[in-house]
């Protein structure tokens, strides 16, 4: 997959087929979008490809209200590279482009950088300053300009595909609603960061993600996940959620996953943690052999969901993009 950034040089001038937007999450309504694209693709001869914005416009435009990311932007482009998308424009979205027109855009990037033919979009799509651009504008400067523009109606079963879901069932701690949404498990991806050994001392050590401020995280809690700590080498993991009530009043929000059955030294390594259940709430114990032998039990709930998981990992965890690194 060929991925263009802002300065580059010009693209393939192959005409193409081209889905538009953020795509944070890359969710089956977004899925649904891409495969329009490469069917597109494959009825007219093009080069499937995707114009996406990094930052996301709410982030430069809103800061205050902006939604936090689902996925970091590598995670994005793997994404798109495993739904068989073959050229990228990532357009980093500024408060200079801010004030673009609607139609300057079109003819810049549309027309200019990916040489559209034929445009896919969410039926809600906006673009352009102000947000001037809706889907009837898209299309009738499509028709000016040689592309087709077609919108797609993003539903599904119990309510429309969209990230904001992801972001309500995650921030309510609900990871299977999520993976619903998703059509896969919600994966957190971070560098494994030195903590202050709690775990260690408990038996249990810890991987302590350092992420992005903007992420999304699930509710506080723990849960049962699968880490993937090498290309292709996904493991049980118990992960925590929180601010650790046992040891600290008010802590830092944190993210820790003990990877069982490894002992390998994780420091300064990107590891992805794919959420599969819920185990239970945060909670004090009153002693640190309660609070270990709940551990225990975490532990054990933990390998017996992930290695059913894992037994059916193909679909499951068919985005295994680690696989690709």
């Amino acid at each position: 997959m060929v991925v263009l950034y802002d300065g580059d040089g010009p693209a393939d001038p192959r005409p193409g087929a081209v889905a538009v937007g953020v795509f944070d999450g890359l969710h089956r309504g977004h899925q649904a979008v891409l495969a329009a694209v490469r069917a597109r693709a494959a009825e007219r001869g093009l080069v499937p490809g995707v114009v996406t914005f990094d930052p996301a416009p709410a982030v430069v435009l809103t800061p205050e209200r902006a939604p936090h990311r689902l996925q970091t932007l590598a995670q994005r482009l793997e994404g798109f590279a495993t739904l068989g998308i073959e050229r990228v424009r990532v357009v980093t979205f500024s408060a200079e482009l801010a004030h673009e027109g609607a139609d300057a855009f079109v003819d810049r990037v549309l027309v200019g950088e990916v040489h559209a033919a034929a445009v896919v979009v969410g039926e809600d799509f906006r673009f352009g300053r102000d947000r001037e651009g809706d889907l009837a504008r898209l299309v009738e400067r499509g028709a000016r300009a040689g592309f087709r523009a077609e919108g797609l109606r993003i539903v599904g079963e119990g309510g429309r595909f969209s990230s904001t879901a992801v972001r309500r069932a995650l921030a309510g701690g609900d990871v299977l609603e999520a993976a619903r949404v998703l059509g896969r498990p919600f994966t957190l991806r971070g560098r494994v960061a030195p903590g202050d050994a709690r775990g260690r001392e408990l038996g249990y050590a810890t991987a302590n993600l350092d992420l992005d401020p903007l992420q999304q995280l699930p509710a506080d809690g723990v849960y049962a996940a699968l880490a993937r700590v090498a290309p292709g080498d996904w493991r049980a993991a118990a992960v925590s959620v929180g601010t650790r009530p046992q040891f600290y009043e008010d802590g830092a929000r944190l993210v820790e996953g003990h990877v069982l059955d490894f002992a390998g030294d994780l420091y300064g390594v990107e590891i992805d943690l794919a959420f599969l259940a819920r185990l239970r709430d945060q909670a004090v114990f009153a002693n640190e052999a309660d609070l270990t032998r709940r551990i225990a039990l975490d532990v054990a709930a933990t390998r017996s969901l992930a290695g059913r998981a894992t037994s059916e990992r193909a679909e499951l965890l068919r985005w295994d993009v680690g696989q690709r690194r």
